[in-house]
């Protein structure tokens, strides 16, 4: 009998998992972390992600053998309790792939501590950066940012670079080049659809029967639950999307939800596929079809071995401090309007009630316009980090903490952010297909007051001050419409 047994937690669904070895059982399980039922951690999932999370899980069972599958307790838990009650007598070690999760890291040590067992804990597939690396690299910072570190993995992984080492194309980001708005008149391919088979009708209807009241919409499950799928998931976009991905990547537009996104990391944060997966698949299909530009080759190489490995790195160097923080001091509670999308801001509305069919928006949307706004009204950052939790498919805990409270809502100060990403209403229109109307003075009168109240802030900061500026010469009726317009929206939902 094996004296050592395989963890396997709900988004560590690998083909190839690191912990499996012949002869070692295997436990899978349903982690009430992540499906909501925690008994310190709490949250209300978006209906499409408990479906994924129950139907990729069921699938991947399937081929395994000596696995145990443990089903989510009928009552509020936690890994270590769950742990307590099921690991098998006679057992040593337990072997897990790191799950780069505060809670789980600090559940499995005091398990192992209680019972005098080992912990192995295994590299995970789910990433690219080598450990020794991350440390070498941002070592070498005084503050960790995205553009060093992506140029050094750039180079670490020999991707697009000249003979000499430099970049292809002359420079290392082509992001100037992902900001075209998407015209009327672009045909949009169909985005992928995974059929519907009876492991996830049955996760369907278990959903419906545990969570009743889970928010967001059942119907029309169409992520990929199987490796199978997620790798048709990922030829079809590299088929059909690749191509515009990069000019686009930027647009938002009230006629197409996906446009020419990959919608990768469903699949990918659960273990479906992996990063090294889509990379070479992306070098693959632009090596294949020189219809690829560069802008939508880097572009897209960014946001994975860029934007998320970085991410990551955040979270597991700053993610405590991260939680802690609240820059701006901002106390409200997230109104019931912004979940389910009923604030009378068109942009804003649109995109909750999208989130809520799809459990899924663009970052651009969840940056620029969700976050954005929630910042303007001053939340609390675990409020916002709370509805992100609860209503993205594909959130988890190391990619919301620096998301949100570093980036989004630059709650922790700037650690690695260099301002707050916010904007007035001409940003949105910019962008997007949005028309003009009452929504752009509350947003304009969230924004200057914004601007007015923190003025010492953004007067102090190089890139920012040009608002402070732009303040002062505005006329005064103006500026005092646009109190009013902050203040009504502000008492309407706020109180």
């Amino acid at each position: 009998m094996s004296q050592s047994i395989a963890l396997v937690f709900p988004h560590q669904l690998f083909q190839n998992h690191p912990a499996l070895e012949q002869d070692r059982p295997i436990l899978l399980i349903e982690d009430p972390l992540f499906f909501g039922t925690d008994s310190e951690q709490p949250l209300k999932f978006h209906a499409k992600k408990l479906i994924l999370h129950r139907a990729s899980m069921q699938h991947w069972a399937q081929d395994k053998e000596d696995l145990t599958y443990l089903e989510l307790p009928d009552v509020k838990s936690r890994t270590d309790l769950i742990l307590e009650e099921h690991t098998p007598p006679g057992i040593k070690t337990l072997v897990y792939v790191d799950t780069v999760d505060f809670l789980i890291e600090r559940r499995l040590k005091r398990f192992a501590g209680k019972r005098g067992l080992t912990l192995k804990k295994l590299s995970s597939p789910m990433f690219l950066s080598p450990d020794d690396w991350i440390e070498e690299v941002m070592g070498s910072m005084k503050k960790p940012f995205m553009k060093t570190f992506y140029q050094a993995q750039r180079k670490r992984m020999n991707i697009l670079l000249e003979k000499d080492g430099t970049p292809v194309g002359g420079k290392w980001s082509f992001d100037d080049e992902n900001r075209k708005k998407l015209p009327k008149t672009q045909p949009i391919p169909e985005p992928y659809s995974a059929p519907l088979d009876q492991v996830v009708s049955s996760a369907q209807k278990w959903i419906k029967e545990r969570f009743p009241d889970a928010p967001g919409i059942r119907d029309h499950f169409n992520y990929p639950s199987t490796r199978r799928e997620a790798l048709q998931a990922m030829s079809l976009f590299f088929e059909s999307r690749f191509e515009l991905f990069g000019d686009y990547e930027d647009a938002i537009s009230t006629r197409a939800r996906i446009m020419f996104h990959s919608v990768l990391t469903p699949p990918l944060n659960i273990g479906l596929i992996t990063p090294q997966e889509i990379i070479d698949a992306a070098l693959d299909a632009a090596e294949k079809n020189t219809k690829i530009p560069l802008n939508s080759l880097e572009g897209f190489i960014r946001q994975i071995i860029g934007w998320r490995e970085f991410m990551r790195i955040i979270y597991l160097h700053h993610g405590v401090m991260e939680r802690k923080e609240n820059f701006w001091k901002f106390e409200r509670e997230m109104p019931a309007a912004f979940y389910n999308g009923t604030t009378g801001i068109e942009p804003f509305d649109h995109t909750i009630q999208a989130l809520l069919e799809d459990g899924y928006t663009h970052h651009i949307e969840r940056l620029m316009v969700l976050g954005n706004f929630m910042l303007l009204c001053r939340i609390h950052p675990d409020a916002v980090y709370k509805w992100f939790m609860e209503l993205f498919i594909d959130a988890y805990d190391w990619v919301m903490v620096p998301n949100v409270y570093g980036m989004s809502q630059f709650a922790d100060g700037g650690v690695f952010s260099t301002k707050p990403y916010i904007s007035g209403s001409n940003y949105i229109r910019k962008m997007s297909d949005f028309p003009k109307g009452d929504w752009c003075e509350i947003w304009d009168g969230l924004y200057w007051s914004f601007i007015e109240d923190h003025r010492e802030f953004f007067a102090s900061q190089y890139r920012l001050s040009m608002m402070v500026r732009l303040l002062d010469k505005m006329p005064n009726d103006k500026r005092t419409s646009h109190r009013k317009n902050a203040k009504n929206f502000i008492q309407k939902h706020f109180g």
